[in-house]
């Protein structure tokens, strides 16, 4: 069954009118081309008036649509040769990231990413995205292997955020976080990352920091989910659409703050209505940066890799 949103009701509706135009025109035999390139005219401007002017609300919709391309799914449609590689070597596998050795082209890279899953079952078995420290020890485990190699590592993030268990804390969840950040800042190989579809906190992070840092166009990237904001500040969900839109968390906000290197487009009315695009987009993205990242001077792209990150958030008064 198509999953819509509240905010696509007039694109359903028009889909709905051309379908049963089409429909009468083919059962009557009578040409009503006229009316249906007008009512396919009206679709175009109102899915370009929807999508074009999504609020910060809509696009954390955007983001957790059921049928959007997760890690999985790009490693499918980008990668050749995938090899999955488990474990932490301390705890267990943490099937909330995944992680191997892949191809893309003729480029071998290490890549790595949250794992919702697309069922009841498969979310149940990838805890929803939620890694516990084992996926991050994981995580790092595999790129301290890519950097022994020389291979460049992409991350791709969509996480709710770091699972929040008591089990978790007592094994080192903000440590495990705390360690990834210290070093990814200092690997010597090139880091790309992605957002492609929840970056929530320390969750997203953790698998986050890179030379390049870019969002697919409806996703978001926050220190908490706007529900999460609203029960802090207004003691209810009632007000996420509104703490959505003061956390500035969209790819656009994040660009203009410069917190992001860039936002990569998603096809019209989101990356699950065409996943074959998006995968093609996601590639070709990634095949560029490498090629400039791979030329550049080791130490020379550590070093511009910690001053980015060492300047986001400083503020000089004039």
């Amino acid at each position: 069954m198509k999953t819509s949103f509240d905010f696509e009701k007039p694109i359903d509706d028009l889909l709905g009118q051309l379908d049963k135009v089409k429909q009468v025109a083919e059962k009557t035999k009578v040409d009503m081309s006229a009316t249906i390139s007008e009512l396919e005219a009206e679709l175009q401007r109102t899915r370009e008036h929807i999508y074009g002017n999504l609020t910060g609300w809509q696009k954390v919709q955007m983001s957790r649509h059921p049928d959007r391309p997760q890690t999985l799914d790009y490693i499918s449609m980008m990668c050749d040769n995938f090899l999955e590689l488990h474990g932490d070597r301390t705890v267990k596998d943490d099937k909330a990231i995944v992680g191997g050795w892949a191809n893309i082209d003729d480029q071998s890279v290490m890549v790595i990413g949250h794992q919702k899953g697309k069922n009841t079952k498969e979310r149940q078995f990838r805890n929803f995205g939620m890694a516990n420290p084992e996926g991050y020890r994981k995580a790092l485990r595999l790129m301290k292997m890519a950097e022994k190699f020389n291979k460049p590592i992409v991350t791709l993030i969509d996480t709710m955020g770091a699972y929040p268990g008591l089990e978790a804390e007592e094994r080192g969840q903000g440590e495990a976080i705390a360690r990834n950040l210290l070093e990814m800042s200092v690997l010597k190989v090139p880091i790309i990352c992605i957002i492609i579809g929840e970056g929530a906190s320390g969750g997203a992070l953790g698998i986050g920091i890179g030379d390049r840092v870019y969002m697919l166009e409806h996703t978001w990237y926050s220190v908490i989910s706007p529900e999460s904001c609203s029960s802090i500040l207004w003691r209810s969900w009632d007000y996420k659409e509104r703490a959505a839109e003061s956390l500035k968390l969209t790819s656009e906000n994040m660009l203009a703050n410069g917190l992001i290197d860039g936002i990569i487009p998603e096809p019209f009315g989101g990356a699950h209505q065409d996943p074959a695009l998006i995968g093609q987009t996601v590639k070709q993205q990634i095949l560029t940066d490498l090629e400039l990242l791979i030329a550049k001077n080791t130490d020379e792209m550590v070093a511009e890799r910690i001053d980015k990150f060492c300047k986001m958030g400083v503020v000089v008064e004039q």
